[in-house]
């Protein structure tokens, strides 16, 4: 039976407004809950970008629904020893179990430390390494790596979760897609992709779960839902690599003031009160064989949205509608 989750946006929300979500996610009858890892928005007008394990901490505390990240890069920002670490520590504190959602990142996010962005092959082989690092951590043996990429020299973790954190892997190409069927636990996909699901079952990821994201705009007013989604995220009609390789969010300013209208960004996010605009955006996900479907909403209206959910969309998902 699908699942239908809410997709809580750190670009957009400061960590207490995070964990209200969180539970008004949980209080509307969502089933699970995602949420971004990143160190900038994509853009100022978006305004935040929390760290992300304390956020998942205390969701875990404050809520009984179980957390992914989608996604966290584990290989040039954050060594994956600490993200091993982080990881096992907030699988140990979320009540209702916690999903290690991985990918290769963005220059957005990865760049700050002034290592060089490495091309796209390069980030596929440091994932593939990095995921190996961490579930070696993640037995609580003493470990000694030395990769390619990434050496650990006798580091142990003590406080482990009872089961080791699942990884599901985000992945766009058929590289990273093969990768993730032989390496990950489940995929992470952001627009529906009934190629990539059919590739990643039918090369090892068979039984797998493969969870999907998407963003809405509910508010009662279409107009200015999509006023807002233009405003906020823009970004979503960018094509193309831009998203991996622009390095500030001035750079996606820059980039959509003069590529991307509001009918175009409203056009990549459902906006306003029509509960069948909201079915019908969620609708590609299940025909691509999505297991699990989060729905973010974009702007400030967070309980307009889940009173709406739980009474005009939710019920009607799981009825079959």
């Amino acid at each position: 039976m699908t699942r239908f989750g809410y997709f809580l946006a750190s670009e957009e929300h400061g960590p207490a407004s995070l964990v209200r979500q969180a539970q008004g996610a949980e209080e509307a009858g969502f089933d699970a809950l995602w949420i971004s890892d990143h160190f900038h928005p994509w853009l100022d007008s978006q305004g935040e970008s929390p760290f992300v394990w304390s956020v998942v901490g205390a969701i875990g505390q404050a809520t009984s629904l179980p957390v992914t990240t989608a996604v966290t890069c584990p290989t040039t920002r954050m060594h994956p020893a600490v993200v091993a670490h982080a990881a096992a520590t907030s699988a140990a504190l979320v009540r209702g179990g916690f999903t290690l959602g991985v990918g290769t990142g963005e220059a957005l996010n990865e760049h700050i430390l002034g290592l060089p962005w490495p091309p796209a092959a390069q980030r596929i082989a440091m994932l593939e390494e990095a995921v190996e690092v961490m579930r070696k951590l993640w037995t609580g043996k003493l470990v000694t790596h030395r990769g390619e990429y990434y050496d650990v020299d006798t580091a142990r973790l003590y406080t482990l979760p009872e089961e080791p954190p699942k990884v599901y892997m985000s992945a766009f190409g058929p590289k990273a897609t093969a990768l993730a069927a032989r390496e990950a636990d489940g995929l992470i996909q952001v627009a529906p992709s009934p190629e990539t699901v059919e590739r990643f079952r039918s090369e090892g990821g068979a039984g797998k779960p493969v969870q999907g994201g998407l963003k809405v705009c509910w508010d009662r007013d279409e107009a200015r839902a999509r006023r807002l989604v233009h405003e906020r995220w823009p970004n979503e009609a960018l094509q193309g690599e831009a998203a991996q390789i622009l390095p500030l969010p001035r750079h996606f300013r820059q980039l959509t003031e003069g590529l991307v209208t509001e009918q175009m960004a409203a056009e990549q996010v459902t906006c306003g009160p029509d509960p069948e605009a909201h079915l019908a955006a969620i609708r590609p996900y299940l025909e691509s064989g999505v297991d699990e479907v989060y729905v973010c909403q974009v702007g400030d209206d967070q309980e307009g949205f889940f009173e709406f959910y739980r009474k005009e969309v939710l019920p009607r998902l799981r009825a079959g509608g």
